[in-house]
């Protein structure tokens, strides 16, 4: 896969209409996803405004899986979305549509080659979460959390690309898919407690089991005896083997590309630092960073530290 250019084959800029797509798609971004915001500001113009265009159709599609909607009205929203996305894919949506998500991600996947299928993948995914699926092993979340995260991950390589002559460069797609897995399970770890409120758990049942945390929840309280300490810090040490897995990307992208993506997994990284030091915490609230740390993170990523240190761990050197 060769680097994904600003301006792909000396593509005009978008026209007003477009323009004012994508304009909507970035103040969607900004507006519920800060830390994918902080990311992608990190980008040029083209490349920021089609992760922008795949973050709001995502949403949309997440919105209407975590909404007030009855089961079956959001199973017959999600399909009407995938029936959009193929109209997308067949490059059958009009620059002047009333629907300024769809015309940006047309103009995205017009001007670079972005996998389209794994919004079907996410689609999917959501339909899981709709149905109420549990799951018992980590294979299980795996295939859950590839749908939902993984998919994003391969989607956003569609937009950056990999610099010409990379090695590895054919595992650049699976290094993506592992990146996204590891921010999902992080965000899972973070949403345990809202999550359960909700009458949601995405934790494996035999992790859940082997900690004495089977019977769940109750007003944020892991039940009597349970090692849920042990439990959490059992999953952070799974999420930490698929960030290390998912990092060998960061050498496969050119630098700008490299900062967006070790931006986004920084953050990620650092909250799971902190679900670890106190395991608890995500039973008191939801753990975050300050702004600062985030703007922190990101100025590290476009210093290009984290994709150095990621060369030298692919290249088998041990940390500095």
């Amino acid at each position: 896969m060769s680097p994904a250019p600003d301006r792909p084959g000396g593509a005009l800029p978008p026209s007003p209409q477009v323009f004012a797509a994508y304009r909507y798609c970035e103040a969607v971004t900004e507006r519920q996803a800060r830390n994918f915001a902080y990311g992608i500001r990190l980008l040029p113009t083209a490349r920021r405004q089609a992760m922008s265009a795949l973050y709001a159709f995502s949403r949309r599609v997440d919105d209407i899986g975590d909404g007030p909607l009855e089961p079956e009205v959001k199973r017959a929203r999600l399909e009407e979305t995938r029936e959009l996305l193929g109209r997308v894919r067949a490059g059958d949506v009009p620059e002047d549509s009333t629907d300024p998500v769809a015309v940006a991600l047309a103009d995205a996947a017009r001007r670079f080659p972005i996998p389209l299928g794994g919004l079907d993948e996410l689609i999917d995914g959501v339909l899981m979460d709709v149905r109420g699926r549990t799951y018992e092993t980590w294979e299980e979340l795996k295939e859950y959390c590839r749908c939902v995260a993984g998919a994003i991950g391969r989607l956003s390589l569609g937009v950056f690309g990999t610099v010409p002559g990379a090695r590895d460069a054919e595992r650049a797609p699976h290094y993506a898919d592992t990146l996204g897995l590891a921010l999902q399970l992080t965000n899972i770890l973070r949403d345990v407690r809202e999550d359960a409120e909700e009458g949601r758990t995405y934790l494996p049942r035999a992790d859940l089991a082997a900690f004495g945390c089977a019977a769940g929840f109750d007003g944020g309280a892991p039940p009597p005896g349970a090692d849920f300490a042990g439990l959490v810090r059992f999953e952070v040490r799974r999420a930490r083997a698929l960030f290390a897995e998912g990092l060998k990307l960061l050498p496969l992208l050119d630098r700008r590309s490299a900062a967006c993506v070790s931006a986004m997994a920084g953050i990620y990284h650092r909250l799971l630092t902190r679900i670890a030091r106190d395991p608890h915490a995500v039973l008191r609230g939801r753990v975050s960073l300050p702004a600062r740390e985030k703007a922190w993170v990101a100025l590290r990523g476009l210093s290009g530290l984290d994709t150095r240190r990621a060369a030298r761990l692919t290249a088998g050197e041990g940390p500095r």
